[in-house]
């Protein structure tokens, strides 16, 4: 798959190498990482869009993109991590092209597991306006901690600063917000079979 000019990899640690770019900005350094999991995002991208093109396409935006997220983020598992961001930029795609708010996921050490439990539930585009339907039911405090952390992709002191919040009442926003949003999508999937009757 030529999307990048093949790279020699000497075989560093991908934890290695991201230290290394975040050290430099080295765009050869992130480049080699990189071309380590190119055939894994191009899989992720084509079951994602269904069509070739726009999966390299997407491979590439993808690498546009982790070039500064990197810097910002910091990375514990650079393949997980990647893939994520993989899953999360078809999903804008698919979400922009049906004028629908996007979802920004980013990586942050003690939020990882809480951003693949929402992540998951968002597999399925139909669930995407079940979403958005559930996220006006949330307490106001809620709300605003979820959107700005899953839409928005705000760390939590990035919303502490913003809201004037400490960071655990941040913390505490966010878990309870998405474990009512997790019951309500989840209610609202199981009646998809049903008329629904929205307040």
């Amino acid at each position: 798959m030529a999307f990048l000019k093949i790279i020699k990899d000497d075989g560093v640690p991908d934890e290695e190498l991201v230290l290394k770019y975040k050290s430099g900005a080295d765009q050869q350094v992130l480049a080699v990482v990189f071309q380590r999991y190119m055939e894994l995002l191009y899989g992720v991208c084509l079951k994602y869009l269904s069509d070739p093109e726009e999966a390299q396409d997407a491979v590439m935006q993808i690498y546009q993109e982790i070039t500064v997220k990197l810097l910002q983020h910091d990375v514990q598992h650079f393949k997980n991590w990647l893939y994520t961001v993989a899953k999360n930029h078809c999903l804008m795609k698919l979400r922009s092209s049906k004028n629908l708010k996007t979802i920004n996921l980013t990586e942050e050490t003690m939020q990882f597991d809480e951003e693949l439990h929402l992540n998951g539930m968002l597999e399925k585009e139909e669930n995407f306006i079940k979403m958005d339907k559930c996220l006006k039911t949330l307490d106001p405090q809620q709300r605003q901690a979820v959107e700005l952390f899953y839409l928005q992709g705000s760390c939590y002191k990035q919303i502490a600063q913003a809201t004037g919040l400490d960071w655990n009442r941040v913390r505490s926003f966010i878990q309870n917000g998405r474990r009512n949003l997790k019951i309500c999508m989840e209610k609202r999937i199981s009646n998809s079979g049903a008329p629904a009757i929205d307040k």
